[in-house]
């Protein structure tokens, strides 16, 4: 005869086997770094009453398209306009195929973490056939990856390396629409002014001394060791369109690395 199991303790063990997944998730997503906003917007606390329909929309309603947002990136922008204008960014993204990923930016990667700007990712492929004025919006990626300045915490060595050799030759336009954390300045307690047209570090000397530094510290790692690490990817490497936009508009003698090359002044030679 069949034992029918005990509705009651079918349900326990469910649940026992659900909460000993959590906890394994937990053990896996403790070993990233959390970075915690110091900046907390301007407003008033919320209400029990606004606090309630958050409980009841979080039942209630899909958040299909946050799901997607699973590929972790850590980087550095600067300003377009006002180079010395630099701060960490928390990428959230998500590969729509293997061409194009879209991001969400962050000052941090806890709940409480404000959200900053977008940024949108292309290959080379879709890059090249856009029309020069488009092209002036975008900014190269070679040097984030060599320099070991752009990472994907909390994965293996080896699944880093696989997801920055498949971002290699590819650009980013990016926009920041809240200066909350600018590094060694105030931020601004809610959204100010117009979005501002972030780039990327393209030549060592340009980050301003203290902000890669500040995140190898908390991170337990060493940029230097990832820029060794990643040598390997040098063959891989094709001039890029904007790696000298900002030349010459830092106040600290910059240096190139290897690898890394202007379009423009490749044509020049």
């Amino acid at each position: 005869m069949n034992h029918q199991p005990d509705p009651i303790e079918y349900l326990l063990n469910l649940v026992s086997c659900f909460s000993l997944s959590l906890i394994f998730l937990g053990m896996l997503t403790s070993c990233d770094s959390s970075v915690e906003s110091s900046l907390q917007p301007q407003g008033q606390e919320k209400t029990a009453k606004t606090q309630m329909l958050e409980v009841g929309a979080a039942m209630l309603q899909g958040n299909s398209p946050l799901k997607s947002l699973d590929i972790y990136l850590d980087g550095f922008h600067a300003s377009k306009e006002d180079p010395n204008h630099q701060m960490e960014a928390h990428h959230f993204c998500h590969q729509v195929n293997e061409d194009f990923a879209q991001c969400a930016l962050f000052d941090g990667n806890t709940r409480q973490a404000n959200l900053i700007g977008i940024e949108y990712i292309i290959s080379e492929a879709l890059f090249e056939p856009l029309p020069e004025q488009e092209k002036k919006y975008w900014h190269p990626h070679n040097y984030e990856i060599l320099s070991g300045l752009l990472i994907a915490p909390g994965i293996p060595g080896m699944a880093e390396k696989e997801l920055m050799k498949g971002k290699m030759n590819s650009y980013g336009k990016t926009w920041h629409v809240w200066s909350s954390e600018p590094f060694g300045k105030t931020g601004d307690k809610i959204p100010l002014g117009e979005p501002s047209l972030e780039w990327s570090f393209n030549h060592d000397g340009e980050a301003l001394p203290g902000l890669v530094e500040q995140r190898d510290q908390r991170l337990n790692i060493r940029t230097s060791e990832l820029r060794h690490k990643r040598t390997e990817l040098n063959s891989l490497a094709k001039p890029q369109m904007g790696v000298d936009a900002l030349k010459g508009k830092f106040p600290r003698p910059t240096t190139s690395l290897p690898g890394v090359a202007d379009k423009n002044a490749e044509r020049l030679k």
